[in-house]
């Protein structure tokens, strides 16, 4: 695996952190729209970085970018989660 798709890996992790922050807040099922940008904002801006870089679309690289994506989406929630435990 080429260094610069792990740069790339990292930069989709840590673009996910505040995005999952902010989806952990949309607790109100009634705002669902906020849930969809949280999740579908980044995804956007990942495909366009992919192309932009010339990034190939493998099998493999798309299943280690959704890794990142969930992990860095995973980790916001529980920080904003933990935030608040603290916060009390």
């Amino acid at each position: 695996m080429e260094t610069s798709y792990l740069y790339f890996l990292l930069l989709i992790f840590l673009l996910n952190l505040p995005f999952g922050y902010w989806r952990a807040g949309e607790k109100d099922r009634k705002n669902f729209k906020g849930i969809m940008l949280a999740i579908h904002i980044p995804v956007i801006i990942i495909i366009v970085a992919r192309i932009l870089l010339g990034l190939e679309f493998s099998l493999a690289n798309i299943l280690l970018s959704l890794l990142a994506f969930s992990a860095g989406q995973f980790l916001g929630g529980f920080l904003r989660k933990m935030n608040k435990f603290i916060a009390m």
